[in-house]
């Protein structure tokens, strides 16, 4: 069952938000536009809030998805993780756009906050302290996201899943290192 849990994982995170939001209101690829990346930063580039928060919900609900059907099956936190961890890689290498996808950051997001829903304000504490120094949302935000293990560990979650996190944001981190190789740059 829990094999099963993890490919359904996965193939909840191949549904790209980015993608069909822009062909259905916009008609138009994203992967063709901007950054030609299919996330909600690049849409909210192009096509404004409305696309960015339409498309940020929704790839934030993949994760809350996952956690919940964890929840649900009664499966132990390690396993919870595990499949989020599905779902971003699902999201960043999507079989429906040939591993081409997003970076990973609203699925992510989503299923830590539906895991463990006192990340909110860690998330965003950790993001208003540290963008005035990065003045930049990428840095500000990844650096917050560092955060998670810290408080998970001193909330005494278990040591496997601090792990599982540790493992996700190194995944998240790699997604996004041609962005912080460039921001470095600058």
């Amino acid at each position: 069952m829990i094999y099963l849990y993890l490919v359904i994982s996965y193939l909840i995170g191949c549904v790209m938000f980015g993608y069909l939001i822009t062909k259905m209101f916009y008609h138009k690829d994203i992967r063709q536009l901007g950054s030609g990346n299919v996330g909600a930063r690049n849409a909210g580039r192009i096509h404004g809030k409305k696309a960015f928060v339409l498309i940020f919900l929704g790839d934030a609900l993949k994760g809350v998805m996952v956690i919940w059907l964890a929840h649900f099956l009664d499966f132990p936190a390690p396993v919870q993780l595990l499949g989020l961890g599905m779902a971003i890689i699902g999201h960043v290498k999507p079989v429906t756009l040939k591993f081409k996808g997003g970076k990973g950051i609203s699925t992510f997001i989503g299923g830590m906050i539906m895991f463990e829903p006192l990340l909110i304000p860690v998330i965003i504490i950790g993001f208003l302290v540290l963008y005035p120094f990065t003045k930049s949302f990428t840095f500000a935000g990844l650096g917050a996201f560092l955060l998670i293990p810290v408080f998970l560990v001193v909330n005494q979650v278990d040591w496997v899943s601090c792990v599982i996190v540790g493992c996700l944001l190194i995944i998240i981190l790699l997604a996004h290192s041609g962005n912080i190789k460039e921001r470095l740059i600058k």
